[in-house]
């Protein structure tokens, strides 16, 4: 019999790895809620001509096609079209499917719209540490607005979140597609401003020389590296506002980058950071970008910009939209190593009633009823069982509470129940142990 397995980069996850995940879930949720976003969501496919095309050429090759079915698939190799092969796909982010809803939805809409969306994603990705072939992102967007205030916001709740999951040492690396641009132009290659990016994208990975040799492959020529080696020498922001003097789309970026860390600044928040060869290969931002990093991962744990002109793709033009999204699965990663998930969120069940017959079950079932009208949480063990499979179910399930309910305590109207934790045991009302719990 074949060993049994999930498919690789996917995973099962048990009880208290779900609890995990959601309180994550729980606390970006929060912060969302209280700055106006609102919960959308879109199904786990698109059609393939919706997402091909949007993430460069990489991203691309990393969709997750779906193969027709039945008379589709035979007419489609029938006629030798590839391309009705797989008329669907797995969607790849939730960027994307996001500016398809708003032109589908645009009249029910109001802009600027703000929304937040939890929902798992795919890419045909090399499973390794941090990176999964199925993955959940939360993202938050404001789509209707080219106001900065918006992209000021969206750090805000980043460091937010990450304040309120004890991951204050997180960096929030900002540069502006805008500079990139006036780079390109600086080193006349404004054509190449893509293979540049996607380049550059890769310097945390592969490290200066590499992301050097993969320029010249993409065509990018010998003198326009030498001067993009100014970038690794020199990466303050002064330094590069004198490296873009002369492009007039550089210099704006240098001023969105300036306004936002003046605002920033304003507000007390101090993990952001000028990285200017940070360049998000997605081929859709425009304007500001973000990537969340932190001393003790080795990937991003969060990352976005902005993309003015997105939904133009879908016919809705001149709606610029700005958004982030953290990596719940990256993030789950990082609180496990280190240990800062809180410890009452593994602890369900507060009280275990035993199992000792018919006629004691039934008054168990009353008690615990009414346990959990006041908020408890309790399970009454559903068989008779030995008593020593009982407590080591409790055990096994770290119960802190269990109730032992016999011919006496039902005569007596009292449980006597035994704390897990010290063994201690004492005879008590109902009343008098809801208001212990």
């Amino acid at each position: 019999m074949n060993k049994l397995n999930t498919p690789k980069g996917t995973r099962d996850f048990l009880p208290d790895q779900v609890k995990k995940r959601n309180y994550i879930f729980d606390t970006v949720k929060h912060v969302f809620d209280l700055y106006g976003f609102v919960p959308i969501e879109t199904p786990a496919m698109e059609l393939t001509e919706t997402l091909m095309g949007k993430y460069g050429e990489e991203g691309d090759r990393l969709i997750f096609k779906i193969l027709a079915r039945g008379e589709k698939l035979k007419s489609a190799l029938e006629s030798g079209k590839e391309t009705s092969m797989a008329e669907e796909a797995l969607r790849y982010d939730l960027t994307v499917p996001f500016a398809r809803f708003v032109v589908q939805h645009q009249n029910e809409l109001s802009f600027p719209f703000k929304r937040y969306q939890i929902q798992p994603v795919w890419r045909a990705d090399r499973p390794q540490k941090g990176r999964y072939r199925e993955f959940f992102q939360c993202d938050v967007d404001t789509i209707g607005s080219d106001s900065l205030l918006n992209e000021v916001e969206l750090v805000q709740i980043v460091s937010e979140v990450f304040e309120k999951l004890k991951l204050p040492e997180i960096v929030v690396k900002i540069n502006n597609r805008k500079i990139l641009q006036g780079i390109a132009e600086v080193v006349n290659e404004p054509d190449r401003m893509v293979d540049i990016t996607v380049a550059l994208d890769k310097l945390d990975k592969i490290g200066r020389e590499k992301v050097e040799e993969e320029l010249l492959a993409r065509g990018v020529s010998n003198e326009a590296i030498q001067k993009l080696g100014y970038l690794f020498e020199n990466p303050g922001l002064t330094s590069i506002r004198n490296f873009v003097a002369t492009s007039e789309i550089g210099m704006k970026g240098i001023e969105e980058i300036e306004f936002l860390f003046s605002r920033c600044n304003e507000l007390g928040i101090q993990s952001i950071a000028f990285d200017p060869t940070l360049a998000r290969g997605l081929n859709y931002y425009t304007g500001a970008i973000f990537e969340v990093v932190h001393p003790d991962f080795p990937s991003s744990i969060c990352g976005g910009g902005r993309y003015d002109d997105l939904t133009g793709i879908f016919g809705l033009k001149n709606l610029s939209g700005v958004g982030v999204s953290f990596g719940a699965d990256r993030i789950y990663d990082l609180l496990e190593q280190k240990d800062l998930f809180p410890q009452q969120i593994s602890n369900s069940t507060q009280v275990l009633f035993i199992n000792f017959g018919d006629t004691e079950a039934k008054q168990c079932i009353l008690w615990a009823a009414q346990l959990r009208r006041a908020g408890k949480r309790v399970e009454v063990y559903p068989d008779s069982a030995k008593l020593k499979k009982q407590m080591k179910y409790a055990d096994d399930k770290s119960i802190p509470w269990v109730a032992l309910i016999g011919e006496r305590e039902i005569q007596d109207q009292k449980l006597t129940i035994k704390n897990m934790n010290t063994g201690n045991q004492e005879s008590i009302s109902i009343s008098d142990f809801l208001q212990k719990l």
